[in-house]
């Protein structure tokens, strides 16, 4: 059974870090594709930044520079690290795996949520000003 958990988000003021994490079990790590979306409120999710099982990176352009998104074999994790964050990166965020699909968060591919069956539960990040 393919489970992803988040184990929290966090409050950080404008120009501080967080990293995220998504624990995931019940699949072949390196056979998925991983994608950390987030949410505003009464908006759909938007991809933040993936990476395909083969390592390949993407970022969105809001993030790029700012954001990390790595893996961390050892713990069979998911992890986004967020620096120099912003109040307008204040969002659910959620990690979501699957596979064969395009393993991508590029212009045009930014509202593909719909393309991913497997979601941790989300973690709400807050960057105040």
């Amino acid at each position: 059974q393919i489970q992803l958990v988040e184990p929290g988000g966090g409050s950080v003021q404008a120009g501080g870090s967080l990293r995220l994490s998504c624990v995931a079990s019940g699949f072949t790590y390196d056979d998925v594709c991983m994608t950390w979306f987030r949410q505003f409120p009464g908006k759909d999710r938007e991809g933040v930044a993936s990476i395909r099982g083969d390592g390949n990176l993407s970022y969105a352009p809001s993030v790029k520079d700012r954001f990390t998104v790595s893996k961390d074999g050892a713990k069979h994790s998911l992890l986004l690290q967020m620096n120099n964050l912003r109040p307008e990166d204040t969002a659910m965020y959620y990690c979501a795996a699957e596979s064969r699909i395009p393993c991508t968060v590029a212009p045009g591919w930014r509202l593909s949520s719909h393309l991913y069956n497997y979601w941790g539960q989300g973690t709400q990040v807050t960057v105040s000003s």
